[in-house]
Parts: C-alpha cells; sequence; structure tokens
C-alpha cells in the first residue's frame, strides 16, 4: 500500500486493519492487511547447505559403514546359529541363554575382572605419583618425561613379545637379575598364580605414561594461590595434596579412571602374545574369548551375543561411574 493510501486511510477512518488475523473496523472503505511473507533460502544459503552436507558425508559415510552397520549385523548374527560355511538359522535369544549357562564364560568373566581391579588402581596410583614427581619445573624433566611416555606410542605387539622374552624362566633378563643375588625365578608366565599378576605389570608400564601426562596438566592448572594459602594455614605437603591438589584434580582422575577401566574390558593383544588364556585358562579374557569362539571355532553367532554382553558390561559400569562421580568429583564446571 502506497504512502497516499495509508495516509488517506488515517484521515478519513474507513479502513479496516488486521492484525493476525484479527479484523479491526474503522468504517466501511479499504482494506490494510499489513503480513510478512516467508521468503525461500537464497541460492547462497542453498549452496552453503551443500558444502555443509559435503565435508561432512565422509565421517557420516564412515561412521555409518564402518561402526552403525558392523553393529547391527552383529546384533542380528547374535541372534542366529551362524556357522563358517552353510546356512545361518535364526534362533532368537538362544545364544544368551547359552552364555549365561556357560561356565567358560563365568570363568573369564571372572578373569577380566581380577585383570581391572588389578590394572585401575595400579594404574592411576603410579601414574599420580609420576605426575607428582615430573610436574616441577626443573632442568631435564622432559626427558624423564619423554621416557616414561615412549611406552605408549611403542607397538603393543612389540613390547608384549619384549616382556614375554624377559619372562623367560631360564634366560629371562628379570630372572638372570634374581639369579645374580641367589634367588632362583619362576616360570612366570607358565605359573597359574603369577601369569596373570605378570601380565597386569606389562599392561601397566605400557599405558602409564598417558595418565601420567593428564595427571601432569591438571597439576600444572591448579592456580597457584591456592598452594600459597594452604600454607599461611600451616598444611604440610601431605595435607596440600589431599585438600588443594587432589580435590582440584578429581575431573581428571575421573576421565583417566573411566578410560583405564573400559581399556582393561577390552584387553586382548597382551593375553594373545604371552600366554594365549593359560596356563590351564587363568589368564583367558572375555575378548579372547570372544576371539576363540570366532575365529578358531567359527561359532560367529555365540561370538556375537559374547560381544553384545561385554558391549553392555561395558556401558553399565560407564554409567555407573557417570552417576558415582556427583560424590566425589568437584571443580567440575572449572575442568
Amino acid at each position: 500500500m502506497t504512502a497516499i493510501g495509508r495516509l488517506f486511510c488515517h484521515w478519513s477512518g474507513k479502513c479496516k486493519y488486521s492484525f493476525q488475523g484479527k479484523k479491526f473496523d474503522k468504517g466501511e472503505g479499504l482494506t490494510v492487511t499489513h503480513s510478512r511473507k516467508r521468503t525461500g533460502r537464497g541460492p547462497l544459503a542453498r549452496e552453503a547447505q551443500i558444502a555443509g552436507w559435503l565435508f561432512v558425508s565422509p565421517m557420516v559415510l564412515g561412521f555409518t559403514l564402518l561402526l552403525l552397520f558392523p553393529m547391527g549385523l552383529a546384533l542380528y548374527m547374535s541372534l542366529t546359529d551362524w556357522p563358517l560355511l552353510g546356512d545361518h538359522h535364526f534362533i532368537g535369544l538362544e545364544n544368551y541363554r547359552n552364555v549365561m549357562t556357560d561356565a567358560m564364560f563365568w570363568k573369564v568373566l571372572a578373569n577380566t575382572v581380577y585383570f581391572t581391579a588389578g590394572l585401575v588402581p595400579l594404574n592411576i596410583v603410579l601414574a599420580l605419583l609420576l605426575a607428582l614427581l615430573l610436574s616441577r619445573s626443573l632442568r631435564g624433566i622432559g626427558i624423564f618425561r619423554t621416557a616414561i611416555f615412549v611406552p605408549v606410542m611403542t607397538s603393543l605387539i612389540v613390547w608384549s613379545i619384549v616382556w614375554k622374552l624377559m619372562y623367560a624362566t631360564e634366560s629371562g633378563l628379570i630372572n638372570q637379575l634374581l639369579l645374580m643375588i641367589g634367588i632362583k625365578g619362576p616360570a612366570w608366565l607358565y605359573n597359574q598364580d603369577l601369569a596373570m599378576p605378570a601380565v597386569i605389570v606389562t599392561s601397566v608400564l605400557k599405558n602409564v605414561g598417558l595418565n601420567m601426562v593428564l595427571f601432569i596438566a591438571a597439576i600444572q592448572q591448579v592456580p597457584r594461590s591456592l598452594y600459597e594459602a594452604a600454607t599461611l594455614d600451616g598444611a604440610g605437603r601431605r595435607g596440600t595434596f589431599f585438600h588443594v591438589t587432589l580435590p582440584m584434580i578429581t575431573p581428571t582422575v575421573f576421565l583417566t579412571m573411566v578410560m583405564t577401566v573400559i581399556g582393561s574390558l577390552k584387553v586382548f593383544g597382551q593375553i594373545y602374545v604371552m600366554t594365549q588364556g593359560g596356563p590351564s585358562n587363568s589368564t583367558k579374557v572375555l575378548v579372547y574369548y570372544i576371539w576363540e569362539k570366532a575365529f578358531k571355532l567359527f561359532q560367529f553367532g555365540y561370538a556375537s551375543s559374547l560381544a553384545y554382553v561385554l558391549f553392555f558390561i561395558v556401558l553399565i559400569l560407564t554409567l555407573l561411574q557417570w552417576q558415582l562421580r556427583k560424590r566425589w568429583v568437584f571443580n567440575e564446571g572449572d575442568a
């Protein structure tokens, strides 16, 4: 409507005004309706949207093909009798019922819990102690940090082979050192009581450097003013650690605990190289049992059901840790 028309309506009072569908009468005459039409997206916006989808398409495609599709296929396989050769048959939840009554499953689950219970506290405590020692700004401290972190970058297979040779009964380095002080070393990897602790120590030394680096970064972020206040209050080193340092780095402790627990439940490479589940199944863990069922006995359906059992165990433990963090994790908003 033109400016002259609006002026006429204002002075004559003979227009009908409408707002959001409701009309307001001011006499007979011209109806004035103000509306804003939604305009479609322009060509530049459409081009930007297409470009965005093109950029994210490799990740979406990889996520779909390498994660969602294999997970869906494994779920379907867990509901079937799927041999290496021949047709597969749908059997519903039969594989899961067989898992619950499988004595070997409970054996390997107990071994997995044993490995996790031994590795997680040892890894976190050792990493924290190393971080406290190496978080200071001293000359040459980077050499020690690098030396401890190098095993993290080393191939797991190579690391396991080296430690298997070191644990050798007759010619291993460890037993040779013990022999020098008059102690005859045991058969580390062939003793049911010593094999699992030996693998735990190997795994801790392999991965402790990662948690150490995370703890060093967290400790260096603690404000100096808190340490100064603790000193003025008469707190010693022990009190400062337990009342200042540890509470301030609890978000990092929580992160390392979650990652270490998940990693310990998925242990496979060390077991495969060093013990292959022996002696007498004393080191056979859940992932190794899944591999054995799938690629030695070719029971892919049963192995898939075991994999999903492991998935739900990891999920439940992670959710449980997430809920319990509210009781002991401080300074979470600033982490």
